[in-house]
């Protein structure tokens, strides 16, 4: 079963990529990706609404002078590659990407979301030429211990529209170390990576393996799209924004992803880490 389309170099005569620009900088993956890319010696522009580089999806004047001097960018777009605007917001991108002299991209984007590849075909034609690679992930492991759910997981409840349906959850640091591969190597230049972690998990599951390994009660409450978007309004979303994500996550997870791929060892040469193993960790705090 092949993750991974498009044509390949063998990585020899690879261009240098001295500096990235990682948007989202503060986030999930890109501040994963900022430590792992400075640990190979590679100068970071950590870009994010408040940083020293400013980068805010919302104001496109932010976005050329950070991308001023950048050989690579690792584009994340907030609040997801399939939300209203993120096509229109690709090709102003792309565009900017390009006349900045930018020489690679890798863009962070979701698996098994139609929407999601209008915004890459975006991002790839008005880049120009600018070789890109897409990195289609999973539904993220730490989203139970960083994310939308931490706070219910912390109090005992994962709430979330998934009846008993599984996912291959991925591990962002297997997600970051693969983007910084796509970043520095030109092996994966025009290539689309699916990410996963190595077996589908349900979310009864997921919440038995936090029980067992942070050693507090996890319960799993299953609950309907109308419920669930009912529920993020009442955190403060706000309706339209509370609507839409329980309508992508409902459609991510009616089966269509209850698999695994092998791109994390296709591009890393090795397994990807188990939800068991994040969940370990996570409990010891590393």
């Amino acid at each position: 079963m092949t993750n991974t389309t498009g044509t390949t170099g063998t990585g020899t005569g690879d261009a240098a990529v001295r500096t990235v620009l990682v948007t989202g900088a503060t986030g999930k993956t890109g501040r994963r990706v900022a430590e792992r890319l400075a640990a190979r010696g590679t100068a970071v522009r950590a870009g994010s609404r408040s940083g020293p580089v400013r980068f805010d999806w919302e104001d496109p004047e932010s976005w050329a002078p950070a991308l001023a001097g950048a050989d690579a960018a690792y584009v994340n777009y907030y609040p997801d590659l399939a939300a209203p605007g993120a096509v229109a917001a690709m090709t102003a991108f792309g565009g900017a990407a390009a006349r900045a002299g930018v020489r690679r991209l890798t863009l962070l984007s979701g698996r098994g979301e139609p929407a999601a590849v209008a915004a890459e075909e975006a991002l790839r034609a008005a880049a120009d030429g600018v070789p890109l690679t897409v990195v289609r992930a999973a539904f993220f492991a730490q989203n139970f211990t960083e994310g939308l759910l931490a706070e219910g997981v912390a109090a005992g409840e994962l709430v979330f529209p998934a009846g008993e349906t599984a996912e291959p959850f991925v591990d962002v640091a297997d997600l970051a170390d693969v983007v910084v591969e796509t970043l520095l190597s030109d092996a994966h230049a025009g290539l689309v990576h699916e990410l996963t972690g190595p077996r589908p998990v349900t979310f009864a599951e997921v919440a038995a393996e936090l029980s067992r390994t942070s050693g507090r009660p996890v319960a799993y409450v299953p609950v309907g799209r109308e419920r669930y978007a009912a529920l993020l309004a009442g955190f403060g979303l706000p309706v339209p924004e509370a609507e839409w994500l329980s309508d992508l996550f409902t459609t991510l997870l009616d089966g269509h992803n209850a698999w695994a791929t092998d791109g994390v060892e296709r591009v890393l040469g090795r397994a990807p880490r188990s939800f068991g193993r994040f969940a370990a960790e996570a409990a010891r705090g590393a």
